[in-house]
């Protein structure tokens, strides 16, 4: 019997290897876990992934830097274990924390190896390239709600595999599922957590969570794979990012590093119990999450566990970006060393999160990334600024600019020159580049925007709500930064006003394929916006000094707003464009810099790149809640 006594001498709790968990040759299968306190340790083997037939068990034997470890003969590939660890006074049966993968609701880990397991030309995958984070448009989604409605035209309704039905239509023949991102023009779809989430049974079609309950972090979630019990959740989550990837859409990651599901059930505590959270000065677990814990990203070998799990995800699943929940409580020591890792996988990795809190962790200010904290790291943060200044509140009946509150211009000047800043105009920002800005208006959280307007605006018809709608969207498709928008925006998604959707039913959450039908000219002025952008790169300047030499804000009438990108900015084909914003309810008239030909590309009813009319003058009238954008037609070449 291989005995230890937990180790209370002061030190280094570190290991610096790459090989725990399971390790794969061609001869055999190696063992090895950390955990320092561990008494004695066995691996069971089972024939099923629920344990109904044990077929043997291994002793660990206790090796240097606090591991324990076993070689196994490669007949058990394809089976099931659990790890039974002997601590001082609890002896834990689980799956470790370095597991890759596991069978039905996690009960049991695969023995299997990853980097085996993957569809027809997968080494010929490629992520998706970009010169700038700034010509990034992020549509956040969630994997179920994607294909579960009955009209979606999708077979594998709620599945990885979903995202592999090209050319699926609605009832009215129009497209859906990935043919439908493709066609509207993003460049990379945000996922909400498909990591292995504890919240859902994996054999239940009904149950629905958003996934923010961290079980294991290095394996794709059971439930969304035609079988929870095997390696087809490995094999499906690849084919579902080649798939992505082969429209030259990219995958972000939405991660969880900031909490587990729970303290009790945690690998964490049953590996080493309290080293890997963080207690408050009277000794209670902390609680920055709002979810009961606080996990300790600050001490080493779980900085070491978030960024191997990091580069796992971009190595092995071929992700080309990450979005931290609650990047606060991770201490800015790992997200810097993370972001530096990442970089130098792929230069065009995206890296943003919430520079917020829910509750105050156990960390010093300096330790923290808040709003401000990341200028110059290379990680964006979420403008919340600017979407409080768009729309008001998130859930309640306080009003934005869209809404026409008088006052909120300098907000909104912010947010358009990417809250970078500009002294002279009084406007003080919190990012030193654009592309340090995410830009949104609406999110997985709170009412949906459609549904925000219903609430803040009872008076409104629908038609002045739609207008307020895309106005919010002219807004955040020619502002500098990073646009961000939430999945069925282009057909205003509602979820009936439930602000915390999280575990509501699937028929609230899913997108109802039919809205594109209903509202297929707000889905194509989306579209133009998208296209806009994508094909005008003055809306997609890359650094503070281009932004201060080419955006310019010209008077405006009172509660509007005015501005004019010059000089070709960026590179781009138009010599001078304007943006007008008029949330009011009455038409403005906006003075421009010289009596000429002006060419109009969005207005209240259509958007895009070719010119909607042409006009000939110094002044331009605005209709009542719309964005215009106009550009300089003499000095087109051609016109």
């Amino acid at each position: 019997m291989f005995k230890r006594k937990i180790n209370t001498k002061p030190g280094r709790l570190y290991y610096a290897g790459n090989d725990l968990g399971l390790t794969f040759s061609e001869t055999g299968i190696k063992y090895k876990i950390w955990s320092p306190p561990a008494i004695q340790a066995f691996i069971e083997i089972y024939a099923d992934d629920q344990g109904n037939e044990k077929l043997t068990e291994y002793q660990l034997k206790s090796s240097a830097s606090d591991t324990w470890q076993i070689d196994l003969p490669l007949k058990y590939y394809g089976n099931y274990y659990q790890l039974r660890l002997k601590l001082e006074n609890q002896t834990y049966n689980f799956v470790d924390p370095w597991a890759k993968a596991v069978g039905t609701n996690s009960n049991y880990a695969l023995i299997v190896n990853p980097n085996q397991v993957y569809p027809k030309n997968w080494n010929q995958d490629q992520k998706v390239k970009l010169e700038n984070p700034v010509d990034a448009i992020i549509y956040e989604l969630h994997v179920k709600d994607f294909s579960a409605a009955k009209k979606s035209g999708i077979t594998n309704k709620g599945k990885y595999i979903s995202f592999t039905e090209k050319n699926t239509y609605n009832s009215d023949n129009l497209l859906t599922g990935i043919s439908h991102l493709k066609e509207l023009g993003i460049t990379h779809v945000h996922l909400l957590p498909v990591y292995d989430f504890a919240s859902v049974d994996d054999l239940d079609p009904e149950a629905y969570n958003w996934g923010y309950d961290p079980f294991y972090y290095q394996i794709p979630e059971g439930s969304y794979a035609s079988n929870p019990a095997d390696e087809s959740r490995i094999y499906e989550f690849k084919q579902m990012v080649q798939a992505l990837h082969s429209y030259d859409i990219g995958v972000v990651m939405d991660v969880v590093y900031n909490h587990t599901y729970d303290i009790e059930n945690s690998p964490f505590q049953k590996i080493f119990p309290d080293y890997f959270y963080r207690f408050t000065e009277k000794g209670d677990f902390a609680n920055a999450s709002g979810c009961g814990n606080e996990i300790a990203t600050e001490k080493e070998m779980m900085r070491k566990y978030i960024i191997d799990s990091l580069l796992y995800w971009s190595r092995e699943y071929h992700i080309d970006g990450f979005r931290f929940d609650l990047m606060a409580s991770i201490d800015r020591e790992t997200m810097l060393l993370a972001a530096e890792k990442l970089k130098q996988e792929n230069k065009s990795v995206l890296i943003y999160g919430e520079p917020w809190t829910a509750l105050e962790p156990q960390l010093e200010p300096y330790q923290q990334l808040r709003k401000g904290d990341q200028k110059g790291t290379g990680i964006s943060v979420f403008n919340d600024n600017f979407r409080n200044a768009l729309k008001g509140d998130s859930d309640g009946t306080k009003k934005g600019f869209i809404q026409a509150e008088i006052g909120l211009e300098p907000q909104i000047n912010e947010g358009i020159i990417g809250t970078i800043g500009l002294e002279e105009r009084r406007l003080y920002g919190f990012a030193l580049q654009p592309s340090e800005s995410i830009n949104y208006v609406e999110a997985h959280d709170n009412l949906t925007l459609w549904d925000k307007l219903s609430f803040s605006c009872p008076g409104a018809n629908e038609k002045q709500r739609q207008k307020m709608y895309k106005l919010a969207q002219v807004i955040l498709f020619t502002a500098q930064g990073v646009p961000f928008i939430s999945a069925g925006t282009e057909f205003l998604r509602t979820k009936f006003g439930d602000e915390n959707s999280y575990k509501s039913a699937i028929e609230v959450n899913q997108l109802k394929w039919e809205r594109k039908n209903t509202y297929y000219s707000h889905f194509k002025y989306i579209q133009g916006l998208i296209n806009l952008r994508s094909h005008h790169p003055a809306f997609r300047m890359k650094n503070r000094k281009e932004i201060k030499k080419n955006l310019h804000f010209i008077d405006s009438p009172l509660a509007t707003v005015g501005f004019g990108i010059f000089n070709n900015a960026n590179g781009d084909a138009w010599h001078r464009i304007f943006v007008l914003l008029n949330p009011t309810q009455s038409w403005k008239q906006f003075y421009l810099p010289e009596n000429r030909n002006w060419a109009i590309v969005v207005d209240d009813q259509i958007a895009g790149t070719e010119p909607i009319r042409f006009f000939h003058s110094d002044e331009v009238f605005v209709p009542p809640i719309t964005g215009m954008v106009i550009y300089d037609a003499d000095l087109i070449s051609g016109y």
